[in-house]
């Protein structure tokens, strides 16, 4: 059986600051064991998003897709986002919204609701380690993302 709650995050552990969408799964997985009033939750990585991902959200509630962002105010923001055709679509690495839109021409329906929790980084060169900042960001981004579950 397909989990409700889908939490959603990638990035490339090696590159710095864009490993806060893994590390935030990573985080919220063993977050999400000691609040079992959350409900089941399922919690998935990637380097990147792809087409394929589509399919991870079938039978899904409420998603909620987690990355790092150079544009994000610090220390994260949190947004609602909808389906759309972008750039990204023919592109290796799509936005979350472009997966929004396969999965309704896939479907053939509205995806369930979506967030996009974009988290503060400043550092993404290949073998950097994960800055101060983005350390107390992913806490903030922690802390939301309980808030945002919890209002379910």
């Amino acid at each position: 059986m397909t989990a409700p709650i889908l939490i959603f995050g990638w990035g490339n552990p090696s590159r710095g600051d864009d490993a806060l969408g893994p590390l935030f799964v990573e985080h919220f997985a063993a977050l999400a064991v000691r609040h079992p009033e959350w409900g089941e939750v399922e919690c998935l990585t990637d380097f990147q998003l792809q087409v394929e991902h589509a399919l991870d959200l079938q039978g899904r509630r409420r998603v909620l897709f987690v990355d790092a962002s150079l544009d994000a105010p610090a220390p994260c923001s949190l947004v609602r986002i909808a389906a759309a055709r972008d750039d990204s679509f023919t592109t290796h690495a799509m936005s979350p919204q472009a997966v929004l839109k396969v999965y309704a021409d896939i479907d053939e329906g509205e995806a369930p609701p979506c967030w996009l929790l974009a988290i503060r980084g400043e550092r993404f060169e290949l073998g950097e380690e994960l800055s101060a900042a983005a350390r107390q960001s992913l806490q903030a981004a922690l802390q939301l993302a309980a808030d945002w579950i919890d209002c379910q």
